[in-house]
């Protein structure tokens, strides 16, 4: 039996309770009523809304104002919006205190086609200084202000594929911005992990620079020829400076991506790949040995991102390989026989290694590394390993020089005869030994690889 109370004015002493009806009865108020309360309700059964409920908790829909434009929302309404016209931007309030709640909805089914944005309007949404786009037809999405710090947050959603932003977010690496663009650099294996593809309106690629490890110079023995400078790690990149990061580069999904930074290689090894998503950097090519004996694969530098210097007559290390365009480098340098002593520069990604001639007795310089601006700095990067020296010759002994960019030196007879590594972090070349000390010398080893990405982050 249903309960009916008919009270003009309920003025209870302080903790006084009210109840209407018995346990199991149902109570109904008639239609156009309203029950305002300044304090608090509490309900351990069921409210069976068919009317219009208001305050904290919930949400006015207005069925009767399909929004087809741009507008501001007000605290506690719900919308309906029809994009079928073109994409719309549902500001939040501005100013929002804690509890309040806008929510949206697609009401044409065009969401996928013209982007409903959610406008932050000066607030956080979910504790990121960007907008929020509803891109599933047909999506809903509520939102409650909760603080300063996180802002808006959305505590229910319905078949939505949303997106927190128009641009890529994403975090990893050692993270810096410069005015709208966002950098992040990996120094060492990480992960870059993307929480917001973004969209065209703003950003929904990157640009990069991977340069993968440097190789290992070329060893030496007692009285023999010097080795062959190590290849650089191989350069790929996609950002011109001056050009609109991350609208035209590398395609990014919401997802975590393993970045691999290669390891500069030893004495004549091969350096390490460096890798994000689709893009491999190849490790550099080791130089050549000047081991006793003529020719032979000994002497003939390896094929790599750039390849290593030869000595003794071998055959240069090839570089771009494997070949991707634009190129990853260079080849390494060759060294003449019978006077060619020393040995010849490794390729990098500036230039090819230099040749040491017939009548020379230093070693050959590195190829030069190339710039790239991408980190917010402008500096050259994966340089060629020089040739190690040997006596003969004028001057005598000379390593070649370390191309610029992070190559190491070549050994100099009767000096420094391991030559010095590449630089870490810069993919340069290992130097190749002198060949003029007791007993074997080994080359130096290469420099670890670097990767970087850049994005458009806002406006």
């Amino acid at each position: 039996m249903a309960s009916e109370v008919k009270v003009n004015k309920i003025s209870p002493a302080s903790g006084t309770s009210f109840q209407i009806g018995d346990s199991g009865d149902t109570t109904t108020l008639p239609s156009g009523s309203t029950v305002t309360a300044a304090g608090t309700i509490n309900v351990t059964g069921t409210i069976n809304n068919t009317g219009t409920a208001t305050g904290f908790g919930a949400i006015d829909w207005q069925t009767g104002d399909i929004k087809t434009g741009n507008f501001t929302g007000v605290a506690g309404k719900g919308y309906f919006v029809n994009s079928g016209s073109g994409a719309i931007t549902a500001n939040l309030p501005a100013s929002p205190s804690a509890g309040d709640q806008m929510a949206v909805a697609d009401y044409g089914n065009n969401a996928s086609t013209n982007a409903i944005t959610i406008g932050r309007n000066g607030s956080n949404i979910e504790g990121s200084a960007n907008d929020y786009n509803i891109l599933e037809d047909g999506a809903a999405v509520n939102f409650i202000y909760v603080d300063a710090t996180k802002g808006w947050i959305a505590i229910s959603t319905a078949d939505a594929d949303a997106s927190k932003s128009d641009y890529v977010i994403a975090s990893g690496g050692t993270e810096s911005t410069s005015g709208d663009e966002k950098i992040h650099i990996f120094e060492s294996s990480g992960t870059f992990t993307v929480t917001s593809a973004g969209t065209a309106n703003g950003s929904n690629t990157v640009d990069y620079l991977v340069i993968a490890g440097g190789a290992g110079g070329g060893l030496s023995n007692s009285g023999e020829k010097g080795g062959g400078g190590g290849g650089a790690g191989g350069f790929r990149t996609n950002y011109s400076p001056g050009a609109l990061p991350g609208t035209d580069g590398l395609s990014v999904s919401a997802q975590a991506y393993p970045i691999t930074i290669g390891a500069g290689g030893a004495s004549s090894a091969l350096g390490s790949n460096s890798i994000f998503s689709s893009i491999t950097s190849a490790g550099g090519g080791d130089g050549g040995n000047g081991v006793s004996g003529s020719g032979g694969p000994s002497h003939s530098g390896q094929a790599g991102g750039s390849g290593g210097g030869s000595t003794k007559g071998g055959a240069a290390g090839s570089g771009n390989t494997p070949p991707v365009s634009p190129s990853q480098g260079n080849n390494g340098g060759t060294s003449a026989e019978p006077v060619g002593e020393s040995g010849a520069g490794g390729g990098g990604a500036g230039g090819v290694g230099s040749n040491v001639p017939g009548s020379g007795g230093a070693g050959g310089a590195g190829g030069g590394g190339t710039p790239s601006q991408i980190n917010g700095v402008n500096a050259d990067r994966a340089g060629g390993g020089g040739g190690g020296g040997h006596p003969t010759g004028n001057p005598p002994g000379a390593g070649g020089a370390g191309g610029g960019g992070g190559g190491g030196a070549g050994g100099t007879a009767g000096g420094s005869p391991g030559g010095s590594a590449g630089s870490a972090n810069f993919g340069g070349g290992g130097g190749g030994a002198s060949g003029d000390t007791p007993g074997a010398t080994s080359g130096n080893a290469g420099g670890s690889g670097y990767v970087v990405i850049r994005y458009k982050y806002q406006n």
